[in-house]
């Protein structure tokens, strides 16, 4: 028996305009992407992140990113917090600034192919009622740990599942895809660096084998530090 071979059935939920332009968007990402142009994978102190909101948006504006996503574990706070930024500089500067695009974002635990992984969702409503189970800042048990359950209630929420740093498991990769596939997910994180180099950069063999596998599997690639330290530049 595979991991394929789990008990998963697609759900189709409309998207939400946002994540109709993150959809978009991601078409186009590829291994020069992130972290100077797009960074969709950073946490902040509303999970196990070092950087507040504002710092993180501060940083973002210095490095001259077009679009971002805050990927807090099981919480959106640090998402209001930075919209809530984004909204004031507007206010104070008007169109003398131009801050980057902000996607809704979240990570959340899950058990796939018998294994604990992270899946990431973007452009989603935050007020959902889907949603609810999963933003509690705590992992959650039972059905709702289920790769199905997190990979629906994104989606029927509006948005796009992906499913983080694949290569991090310790499963089979073409299997560990396969599974994901089977639970519906929209894509994966392709590039991702595993080893936390300086300056960042993705992994040149996972990147290279997750990225065929995706486009074996016609899944999106995305993009994104996994900032948990003080620089978005890094991971740690």
């Amino acid at each position: 028996m595979t991991c394929s071979t789990l008990d998963c059935s697609q759900r189709k939920f409309p998207l939400t305009s946002q994540a109709k332009s993150f959809r978009t968007l991601l078409q186009g990402i590829d291994a020069e992407s992130c972290p100077s142009t797009y960074n969709f994978h950073m946490h902040t102190i509303h999970s196990d992140g070092k950087l507040k909101p504002a710092e993180v948006m501060e940083q973002a504006m210095e490095i001259g990113l077009k679009g971002m996503a805050i990927t807090d574990h099981h919480t959106v706070e640090g998402y209001w917090a930075a919209d809530s930024w984004i909204q004031s500089l507007r206010w104070r500067m008007g169109n003398r600034v131009s801050p980057p695009k902000l996607w809704t974002g979240i990570e959340i635990n899950a058990e796939l192919c018998r294994a604990e992984v992270h899946i990431l969702g973007y452009g989603f409503n935050p007020e959902a009622t889907a949603l609810r189970p999963y933003l509690q800042s705590r992992v959650s048990k039972g059905e709702f740990h289920r790769a199905q359950a997190v990979v629906t209630a994104i989606q029927e929420a509006g948005g796009i599942a992906i499913l983080a740093h694949p290569a991090r498991y310790r499963r089979p990769l073409p299997d560990l895809i396969q599974a994901a596939v089977d639970c519906g997910v929209d894509g994966v994180e392709s590039y991702y660096a595993y080893n936390n180099p300086s300056p960042w950069k993705p992994s040149p063999e996972p990147t290279k084998e997750v990225s065929e596998l995706a486009k074996q599997h016609s899944l999106l690639s995305s993009c994104g530090t996994d900032t948990h330290g003080k620089s978005l530049l890094r991971r740690i």
